[in-house]
């Protein structure tokens, strides 16, 4: 018996993690001053953040932003069905932070952002390939 209950501690052990869907890297949309920017989604722990890896001008011309390295969503949670929340997102363009909604469609993530019962959307982002 002893040995049972080994093996079976062993084989929860050695189950490989997946990635969630959402993991990977994301096209933003322009945001008010024209910029767009590439979000890396991972694991932050038990939740799932998103850090800004690189940023584009209007021209879609790569640029190095005072953003980059910045979290610009934390403590998300994947909610089931490609919907994920809980978490917050940041509007580096507005410098407010939102009551962070995404949901998951294939290759668009749509992002949503509330705060005081007022919600600004985020787009739909893109992923990058």
């Amino acid at each position: 018996m002893k040995k049972l209950a080994l093996i079976a501690v062993m084989a929860a052990f050695a189950t490989p993690t997946f990635a969630d869907d959402i993991f990977g890297t994301w096209k933003t949309i322009a945001d008010d001053n024209g910029n767009s920017g590439h979000i890396k989604i991972a694991s932050c722990g038990s939740k799932i953040c998103g850090t800004l890896i690189q940023s584009f001008d209007k021209n879609g011309k790569a640029f190095k932003s005072e953003n980059q390295g910045k979290k610009l969503m934390w403590d998300m949670v994947n909610k089931g069905g490609g919907n994920y929340g809980d978490g917050k997102v940041w509007s580096p363009d507005r410098d407010k932070t939102y009551s962070g909604k995404l949901v998951l469609s294939g290759n668009s993530l749509n992002v949503k952002g509330c705060v005081f019962g007022v919600c600004r959307s985020g787009g739909k982002w893109k992923r990058v390939k």
